[in-house]
This record gives structure tokens, C-alpha cells and sequence, in this order.
């Protein structure tokens, strides 16, 4: 059987309805699927009764930035232009260069100015086109500093957000976000809060973080032959001594937890062959069913979109037909789906 034919296998229809706008509150009242050799049913803060002492847990830490900017055009002499561009800025090439989507993109022109109308502008000259058809903006100074003023957080084109965007810069955040670099959230982490990662601790569950910066690919469907699909590139790292302490506990044969899909990728980029080494790099590491992955042994991750690579990299980790099941069991009961909806904790399918 061909990945394209498991992908038609994973397909299912989702009412609208079922997409979650808002998280659970508190965060850990989020449902919880439990997925083996059997599925069973439970609530995010039950987790600290589900892992052992000696499991170690595995966090992105990325920071999701406010990387959708209005822009306008600069009004020429004659008086004609000054129309407005949205700019979703990806992440900087090299200093004081940005790449980004525009929209519209054909008419942006040559140079834009990023901020509020009566604000501080900045100025990006538009320099390149990259093949996927983002433009890179070139600044006159740093611009990441000036993003908390001018910008607003890319929520999933699947959220209505509102006209609010201070509600959004905490709860589409996880509480342990440190590096800023993301323009989508590791939806997994977002069910953790301070209480449950206190009751971990004390539950004698270890844990470390790495670090992967979400791109907008994460939202790009498979249009195509799955073998054809081009994942985007993006950043991670994983310090010294997270690498040590993913390798004891390998070693000392005790549980890897990941939080999230975007762990997953980290840690199997970081893998050589023996251990997970320490350093930082730029991945399109591509997971489907048949692709072995060889460090985490539990995934704790979000329901996915029909279609996605996310979907697929979930099937290679716990096998088709757990996910089969485990989608068909949340259809048919009242899970919520995608960013802000419901969890599952997924074993690791026997090789």
C-alpha cells in the first residue's frame, strides 16, 4: 500500500463545529485520549497518573512572535499608492533580512512601511522572491525588538480571531515559551499549566526542553502525491544538556515523552544513528508511516487536519490503525479538534 493511499485511509469529514475556537480554561481540563492496545478516555490533568517516575518529558520551547504586520505602500509624489499590504513575516534570513508572505503580494511594490497609521514606521525594502513566492524584506534596523508593538500574533486561518489580539497573546502561548522565533504555537504544550508541571515534578517525571520555530508550512496541506509534498525548512536546537539528558534516559531504558509533533521532528533531526546530538540546524524532516522514529516512546499531541503532514507523522508513530480508530473515536464522541482542541497520548507501535 502507497502513502497515498493511507492518507485516502486517514481522510474524514469534520463539522465545522467541532473546530475549537477557544481552549478549555482551565488549560489542563482539555479531554485526554489514551491510545494503546486499547482507548481510553480522560482529562489533560490526569496525565501525572499516566506517566511513571523516571519518564522524561520533552518541551518545544519556541515562542510564537507577532509576525502578521499591516503595511502600506508609500504614496508617490503625484499622490497616487499608499495602499495597504498584510505582511506574515516567517523568520530572519540573516540580520535585518526577513522573508514573508505579502498579501496582495504582485502589487506591493518595492518598498513598504510596517506599523500602525500615527505610529513609528519601519521601512522594508522588498529585495527577493523566494520560490514558494514570499518576498524578502530587507530593514534598516532589528526589527524582532519592535514586534510586540506593531504586530499581532498569526493565529490558524481555521480560528476566528476577533478584533482582540491581548487575549490571544497569552492563551496562544505555552506557559513555558522562552525562545522567540514561531509563527504558529506547539498547540500540544498548550494544555500544560504551572500547576500540572508542579505535580510532575513532584510525580518524579523529568523533563527538558529543545527548540523548533513553527513555520506557516505547518499549515500547507498535501495537494499532491505525498512523495512530491516539500516541507518548508525550519530552525531548531537542542543544548548540551538536553541532549545528555534524552540519551540517559534512553540509555537507562526509562520513557521519552514528547510534547507535540514539532518535538517529534526535533529530536529525530538530532539523531545520528546512536544518540541524540547536541547542536543547531535547519530541518525538512519529512515523518510517514513506514519512516521509523527512534527516540520519543509517547507522543502527547493535538487532533490534526485530514490531509496534513501532521496526520501522517502521528500514523507512523502509533500505526494506521491505532490513528484510525483513535480519529474515529474522537468523531464520535465530543472531542474538539486542531489548535485549541483536545489531546491525545499516543504509545509507540511495536516495530
Amino acid at each position: 500500500m502507497t502513502t497515498d493511499d493511507l492518507l485516502a485511509q486517514l481522510h474524514f469529514d469534520l463539522p465545522e463545529s467541532r473546530i475549537a475556537q477557544t481552549g478549555a480554561e482551565p488549560r489542563d481540563a482539555s479531554r485526554l485520549m489514551v491510545v494503546g492496545e486499547e482507548i481510553r478516555h480522560q482529562r489533560f490533568h490526569e496525565l501525572p497518573a499516566l506517566l511513571r517516575p523516571g519518564d522524561l518529558l520533552v518541551f518545544n520551547e519556541s515562542r510564537v512572535i507577532p509576525a502578521r504586520v499591516m503595511a502600506r505602500k508609500p504614496v508617490t509624489p503625484g499622490g497616487f499608492g499608499g495602499g495597504q499590504v498584510e505582511v506574515l513575516l516567517l523568520r530572519e534570513e540573516e540580520p535585518r533580512v526577513w522573508s514573508a508572505y505579502l498579501k496582495p503580494a504582485r502589487r506591493a511594490g518595492k518598498e513598504l512601511w510596517l506599523g500602525p497609521p500615527g505610529g513609528v514606521q519601519h521601512r522594508a525594502e522588498v529585495i527577493g522572491v523566494l520560490e514558494d513566492g514570499a518576498r524578502l524584506l530587507r530593514f534598516g534596523h532589528d526589527l524582532l525588538p519592535h514586534l510586540d508593538e506593531i504586530g499581532r500574533l498569526p493565529l490558524p486561518p481555521y480560528i476566528d480571531a476577533g478584533d482582540s489580539d491581548e487575549r490571544w497573546r497569552e492563551r496562544y502561548q505555552t506557559v513555558y515559551a522562552r525562545a522567540p522565533g514561531s509563527v504558529a504555537a506547539p498547540t500540544a504544550g498548550l494544555h500544560f499549566t504551572p500547576e500540572l508541571l508542579a505535580r510532575l515534578d513532584a510525580r518524579g517525571v523529568e523533563r527538558v526542553s529543545v527548540t523548533l520555530h513553527v513555520g506557516a508550512g505547518t499549515f500547507k496541506p498535501i495537494t499532491g502525491p505525498v512523495a512530491e509534498h516539500v516541507m518548508h525548512a525550519e530552525r531548531y536546537e537542542v543544548s548540551a544538556a538536553a541532549a545528555a539528558a534524552i540519551n540517559r534516559a534512553k540509555a537507562e531504558g526509562r520513557r521519552v515523552v514528547a510534547v507535540g509533533t514539532t518535538t517529534v521532528r526535533t529530536l529525530e533531526s538530532a539523531w545520528d544513528g546512536a544518540a541524540v546530538r547536541a547542536g543547531a540546524g535547519e530541518t525538512r524532516i519529512f515523518i510517514t508511516p513506514g519512516t521509523p522514529v527512534r527516540v520519543p516512546d509517547l507522543l502527547i499531541t493535538n487532533l490534526h487536519l485530514p490531509g496534513s503532514t501532521l496526520l501522517l507523522l502521528v500514523a507512523a508513530f502509533a500505526g494506521v490503525e491505532r490513528i484510525q480508530a483513535a480519529y474515529a473515536a474522537a468523531l464520535a464522541g465530543d472531542y474538539r479538534f486542531y489548535s485549541l482542541g483536545d489531546a491525545m497520548l499516543l504509545e509507540k507501535a511495536s516495530s
